[in-house]
């Protein structure tokens, strides 16, 4: 006997409820701009929604929803990408950001500057490292193999290091 629809709404919105952070997460990694953050959130809402009925419970619910966040969060900023020419570019957002006085709140600023110069796939990887996801889970969540992560998540670190603090000649 399959579930009710409103056991189904039950179990998703509780679902949800739980892993509320995991969209938030996401829409701030893809998007700078507090409405697009609400637009990406509503976008990964109703595509989970969509996609509930085919969760599989005997694997986590936060990692299903990492994936589903993830995939919506690619194609949106792809969508938005070639629907708006004139965009900011990210330099001019990290500016705005970083004329902030706290230094705690610039080295935040700069790392999520060096984040955003990632490409999608590596704003995903960094994102659930610092979520502390293990390589497996990362793996599972992203559709690649654990030692791609690794090898991956090795370069980003490099990367974002040598952003951070460059080397002076």
């Amino acid at each position: 006997m399959s579930p009710s629809h409103e056991q189904l709404s039950r179990s998703f919105v509780q679902q949800m409820d739980q892993n509320a952070g995991i969209l938030f997460k996401v829409a701030q990694t893809y998007c700078w701009d507090n409405e697009d953050q609400k637009d990406l959130i509503q976008e990964i809402s109703i595509q989970a929604w969509r996609s509930f009925p085919r969760f599989n419970p005997d694997y986590k619910f936060s990692t299903w929803l990492y994936r589903v966040a993830l995939n919506v969060a690619i194609s949106h900023v792809r969508k938005e990408t070639k629907r708006s020419s004139k965009a900011s570019s990210l330099e001019e957002e990290y500016k705005l950001l970083s004329e902030k006085e706290n230094p705690a709140e610039e080295q935040v600023t700069a790392l999520y500057q060096a984040i955003g110069q990632q490409n999608q796939i590596n704003k995903a990887i960094i994102l659930l490292h610092l979520e502390e996801k293990n390589y497996a889970e990362i793996a599972e969540i992203l559709g690649i193999s654990e030692s791609n992560v690794g090898t991956r998540l090795n370069r980003i670190k490099k990367e974002i290091k040598n952003q951070l603090n460059p080397q002076k000649p």
